[in-house]
């Protein structure tokens, strides 16, 4: 069980978390979504540390940490239970597709060169890149980079795949491969919370569904409630807008 408690950021004066409460079980897929600027994207990063809580804790494989109070092998060793996909990409420009795979398995799991190269091969080959892995980034499409971002975070074998946004960045003919490769992320059974603003995905591929709104979840529960009968009303004037 991975757990977070009162998990609070501000930026300023301004108040993006405000004290989080969040249970996930093992294998659990929650979607999160809400409008623009309410702290989804914050969660994320605040759970890997990207970005420094203020306060609350995080427990996650026999890990406690605890915002105020974290250290740097903490939070090193926290970020070593978790993955990021980004929405932006954020591969290393200087490195081919095979080496943005193998750079955390040799430098996060001190793998050796050749282990890692024979594990990047074969994510290569299970997200259809296997004849791009000499590729340097600025050679493969917006699809094709988000894909070894995802094979990136795959080849962690994270207790937590965290995965913000993975098609905003992307430009619309190439969303389906990505919401592809993540929907057979996700049969595996991968623990992930995946912030996005793609509904029929969050219908077809979450547990359970947050809708968060003022740096708060304000309503959560399995798709077919949030989405057909959603309770609170900003949720329910936030799915007239998106629908």
């Amino acid at each position: 069980m991975i757990r977070i408690e009162g998990l609070t950021k501000r930026f300023g004066d301004r108040t993006v978390l405000d004290r989080i409460d969040l249970d996930i079980a093992p294998g659990e897929r929650i979607v999160v979504i809400g409008p623009s600027g309410t702290g989804k994207s914050t969660l994320l990063r605040c759970l890997s540390f990207l970005d420094r809580p203020d306060g609350g804790r995080i427990a996650l494989a026999g890990l406690t940490v605890d915002a105020e109070r974290a250290t740097r092998a903490e939070i090193l060793a926290l970020r070593r239970r978790t993955a990021f996909v980004f929405q932006n990409y954020a591969l290393f420009a200087n490195k081919t597709a095979r080496e943005n795979i193998t750079e955390g398995l040799v430098v996060v799991k001190r793998q050796s060169r050749a282990a890692a190269n024979a594990r990047a091969d074969a994510i290569l080959a299970e997200i259809g890149l296997a004849d791009r892995g000499d590729a340097w980034p600025a050679a493969l499409s917006g699809g094709q980079q988000q894909r070894v971002g995802i094979g990136r975070a795959m080849a962690l074998d994270a207790e937590l795949m965290l995965v913000d946004e993975p098609t905003s960045a992307l430009d619309p003919e190439w969303v389906g491969e990505v919401l592809d490769l993540l929907r057979r992320v996700a049969v595996r059974r991968q623990t992930m919370l995946i912030v996005s603003h793609e509904m029929q995905f969050a219908r077809e591929i979450a547990d359970r569904v947050l809708f968060m709104d003022g740096g708060r979840i304000v309503e959560q529960g399995p798709p077919e409630a949030i989405f057909e009968t959603p309770s609170d009303p900003r949720l329910q004037a936030f799915l007239r807008r998106v629908g």
